[in-house]
């Protein structure tokens, strides 16, 4: 097996194990026993478990994001682009499903990137300048576009992390559904939202 050939099972190895036990439960020993290598071999590729888990969620929030991007780039009326960047996500996580839950554990104490707080943060920012021309448009504050981005992402997002454990939904019904309460809701948004109860 060549360097090359070697890394790429080591990352397959890696991939399969932190999805089903996590980063903590994972080990070196027990990914250089499944590759059929001695631990040495794993540091010489990655410096050890983070470096490995590092690459793994790297590749992992890179081919989401692409997925995403690509749905946001199409050019279509809005509530399609809102359609075809659900339907992303939920591709990838019916294609994806190990990188999917690797990406939503807990990421390694001190790690900044590579959580599903920073990957939500990501797309928002992706979604946020569409918004915010559709606000103009509507003459609504684009200002606000960057908490929206949030709350629809995170929405979106969470039904997603939902449903890879409980599909008991068609994935384009699951679609259809984030999309009539994202949609129909911003359909109805006033100019100035206020709450009704005072808050203390």
């Amino acid at each position: 097996m060549t360097g090359k050939e070697r890394r790429e099972q080591l990352i397959a190895i890696g991939r399969t194990l932190f999805a089903d036990k996590g980063f903590e439960g994972t080990t070196v020993e027990e990914i250089a026993a499944r590759a059929g290598v001695s631990k040495p071999v794993v540091y010489e590729h990655f410096g050890g478990k983070e470096g490995l888990y590092a690459v793994v969620v790297d590749r992992e929030i890179r081919t989401l994001l692409d997925g995403i991007t690509g749905a946001l780039e199409t050019g279509a009326h809005p509530r399609a682009l809102v359609e075809q960047a659900a339907l992303a996500l939920l591709d990838y996580v019916e294609n994806s499903t190990d990188g999917f839950r690797i990406l939503v554990r807990d990421s390694p104490v001190g790690e900044t990137t590579g959580s599903f707080a920073s990957l939500i943060s990501d797309v928002a920012s992706q979604v946020e300048h569409l918004l915010a021309a559709e606000f103009k448009r509507r003459r609504l504050d684009p200002k606000t576009a960057p908490i929206y981005a949030q709350m629809l992402v995170g929405m979106v997002a969470l039904t997603g992390q939902w449903w890879l454990d409980s599909r008991r939904f068609k994935k384009a019904d699951v679609a259809a559904h984030l999309v009539n309460l994202a949609w129909n809701g911003l359909v109805g948004l006033e100019q100035r939202p206020r709450l009704q109860t005072p808050v203390k």
